[in-house]
């Protein structure tokens, strides 16, 4: 694949606070990257340093092989960024203000209307077209802004919170559209939704007080909560002490512990907890195969993402 964004030891200071503090990272053509982190962690800043609205200290940004510093028009044309809050013309209709947009990015004639007409349909905007935009809904308002980052087709999107306000509906409209455009284009997106790493992200930075504290795929996360791979069963016909001492023997099984249910007619319930990085699903339904055992129910765990957040961001462990 194509490196689309190259982003390398970038550092920014608002007085004396440094708000970035040597982010390094890259995307590729086809990535969709979650970029996540507290409130005040530098998401934001970050965000408006790469798409040229704020100029970084020190550090070195390129967009498809063009170096923002000394080619900034040239960077932008490549970006479409959707900023937090979504700032809009709240006087212009709908109509207008996406027209106004096309024609600052060069589009004239049937060329414009086209790019204004298969936009409004992407992110369904037809029922507000002829509304000011101060009348619109924060939800309508997120998706006029996301509109005007889609329309010159760019090879690089970057979205600030792009589902913030949105209904169940339109989120999952949203996340449709993004799924959809990332096999053509390098894709960051932040968000305080970690949902939204399982749903688009192929990848995810987190941030914390400026720094980069962890890089890797959403399923690289979740090997990281405690409860990873745990697997919990439902059965009938068994005691419980029985199904505990079979499955406690299963290699790479630390514990067993009863959950629910404690005589024959109810079942039992167990949550069986793998050593670190083990799965031990398939043994866990070969001993229940073999025992003849009535199984219910069987889920294997992922283990929770939030947990996972909270325990990399934590103070104590980005300060030091």
């Amino acid at each position: 694949m194509t490196e689309l964004v190259q982003i390398e030891n970038l550092v920014k200071h608002f007085g004396p606070i440094k708000a970035v503090d040597g982010v390094s990272f890259s995307v590729e053509r086809g990535e969709v990257l979650g970029f996540l982190g507290p409130n005040g962690a530098g998401k934001s800043t970050t965000m408006k340093v790469v798409t040229g609205f704020l100029s970084a200290d020190s550090g070195r940004i390129a967009v498809g092989g063009e170096d923002i510093a000394a080619n900034p028009i040239a960077v932008k044309r490549r970006i479409g960024y959707l900023p937090e809050g979504a700032p809009l013309y709240s006087d212009m209709t709908t109509r207008a203000f996406l027209g106004f947009v096309a024609g600052v990015r060069g589009f004239r004639g049937d060329e414009k209307r086209r790019r204004v007409d298969e936009t409004v349909a992407r992110v369904q905007l037809e029922s507000v077209l002829e509304q000011p935009i101060e009348t619109l809904s924060k939800g309508f308002k997120r998706r006029v802004g996301l509109a005007q980052a889609i329309l010159h087709d760019p090879e690089v999107l970057v979205l600030d919170e792009p589902t913030d306000g949105l209904d169940p509906n339109q989120k999952h409209e949203v996340r449709s559209l993004i799924r959809e455009m990332a096999p053509r284009k390098a894709i960051v997106l932040s968000t305080h939704l970690l949902e939204e790493v399982d749903a688009v992200c192929s990848r995810a930075v987190i941030i914390s007080a400026g720094r980069i504290v962890s890089d890797g795929t959403p399923e690289d996360l979740h090997s990281r909560a405690a409860g990873h791979n745990a697997v919990t069963l439902s059965l009938r016909g068994v005691a419980p002490e029985t199904a505990r001492a079979a499955l406690s023997g299963v290699e790479g099984v630390r514990e067993v512990e009863e959950v629910g249910g404690d005589d024959d007619e109810a079942g039992v319930r167990l949550r069986v907890q793998p050593e670190s990085g083990r799965a031990v699903a398939v043994e866990v339904s070969r001993v229940a195969r073999e025992h003849g055992w009535q199984v219910e129910e069987l889920m294997v765990d992922r283990g929770r993402l939030e947990e996972v957040f909270r325990a990399i961001t934590a103070p104590d462990r980005t300060r030091s």
